[in-house]
């Protein structure tokens, strides 16, 4: 599900999107097929952005958000929920990603300036670090979201600049800036949390790590008990 629903759009968004979820799990439809065709979808839309068809792919890039919105309705209808397509899902918003920007750095690549093609490959870099840096955070037990230009506001910026064509590149430019000023905010965010304080759920890593050790010392002291009863 995009960002743009966190928060408190969450709850009524749900409730909007629920029965129409589990019609179509009642129908049979999988979720990983849904989300398959929102990928597919993205590849349309990067590949008309390529091209110059602009309003096309405005038109694909709104249609993308009907299999992100209803992917996780039908895997809540059919109790299949859970880390595997949350995988999925994420997996495919990167790719998805990089598809759209794709198309529109072979845009440029085919005009009179070739060079602006570095404008959305630079839009993309920044977007992955915003990703990866919220999922690193994460994993590390620290809050990382927030800031002015998630994906959510990065695809309504880009649907704007398709339906208005000749805004596209001045779009493209206030969406960089905008999604670097994400990604420093998030890292200072991150920054400040880890220097202050430890995290609010202990990491992956350091978690087994405590696992394992309990474990050994659990073991310890059952063959220390067992030998004070044979002595």
């Amino acid at each position: 599900m995009s960002a743009m629903f966190d928060g408190s759009l969450r709850g009524p968004f749900d409730k909007i999107v629920a029965p129409v979820g589990a019609a179509l799990q009642k129908l049979g439809v999988s979720p990983d097929f849904i989300t398959g065709a929102g990928v597919v979808m993205s590849a349309a839309c990067g590949a008309a952005i390529g091209t110059g068809h602009f309003f096309t792919a405005f038109i694909l890039l709104a249609l993308t958000g009907i299999p992100d919105a209803l992917d996780g309705a039908v895997a809540k209808a059919g109790g299949t929920a859970g880390p595997r397509g949350a995988f999925l899902d994420s997996v495919s918003d990167r790719l998805s990603d990089g598809l759209i920007f794709a198309g529109a750095a072979f845009y440029f690549l085919e005009g009179d300036t070739p060079r602006k093609a570095m404008l959305p490959i630079a839009l993309l870099i920044a977007a992955m670090m915003i990703s990866y840096m919220r999922a690193k955070a994460e994993s590390l037990g620290y809050d990382a979201k927030g800031g002015l230009m998630e994906r959510a506001e990065r695809f309504i910026a880009l649907g704007v600049g398709l339906a208005i064509s000749s805004l596209f590149e001045p779009v493209l430019w206030l969406m960089l800036v905008l999604t670097i000023a994400t990604a420093i905010f998030r890292f200072v965010k991150v920054w400040r949390q880890a220097s202050q304080k430890p995290p609010l759920v202990p990491p992956r890593s350091l978690s087994r790590r405590r696992k394992a050790r309990d474990g050994s010392l659990t073991q310890r002291a059952r063959a220390q008990r067992r030998t004070r009863l044979k002595g």
